[in-house]
C-alpha cells in the first residue's frame, strides 16, 4: 500500500498545520493507519492512530488534546490536524498503515510513507 504525506512546513508556536497521508492500493480501507514522527536525532515514536473505518483512534499522551487524525476511506486519506504547535513537535512525520490501530510500534506497521517535515520555531 503506497502511501504519501504532504501538508509539512515550517510554523511559529502555536500554530497549526493540516497533514494528510493518501494511500493508493485496494487494501487501504481494510488497514489501521497511524502517524509517527522523528525528530533530529531521535528514534521514531508514536503519534496517533485510527481504526480502519474511523470509528476509533488512538494518540500519544504527548499531543492529546492538541492533535486530531482523522480518515476518508472514499478518498484514502487520512489527515492529521496539528493544533498549539510546539517546538518539541518538530520532527518528519510518518504516516503508516498496519492490522491494528491500538498497536504504538513501528515493528507493528508494515507500510510507510517517505515522511513530511514540520519544524515548529519559538
Amino acid at each position: 500500500v503506497p502511501l504519501e504525506e504532504s501538508g509539512g512546513g515550517l510554523v511559529q508556536t502555536g500554530d497549526s498545520l493540516r497533514l494528510s497521508c493518501v494511500a493508493s492500493g485496494s487494501t487501504f480501507y481494510s488497514l489501521a493507519v497511524g502517524w509517527f514522527r522523528q525528530g533530529p536525532m531521535e528514534e521514531r515514536e508514536y503519534v496517533a492512530s485510527i481504526k480502519f473505518d474511523g470509528s476509533a483512534s488512538n494518540y500519544a499522551d504527548s499531543v492529546k488534546g492538541r492533535f486530531t487524525i482523522s480518515r476518508d476511506n472514499n478518498k484514502k486519506t487520512v489527515t492529521l490536524e496539528m493544533r498549539s504547535l510546539k517546538p518539541e513537535d518538530t520532527a518528519v512525520y510518518y504516516c503508516a498503515a498496519g492490522s491494528f490501530y491500538r498497536d504504538t510500534r513501528t515493528r507493528d506497521y508494515d507500510y510507510w510513507g517517505r515522511g513530511t517535515q514540520v519544524t515548529v520555531s519559538s
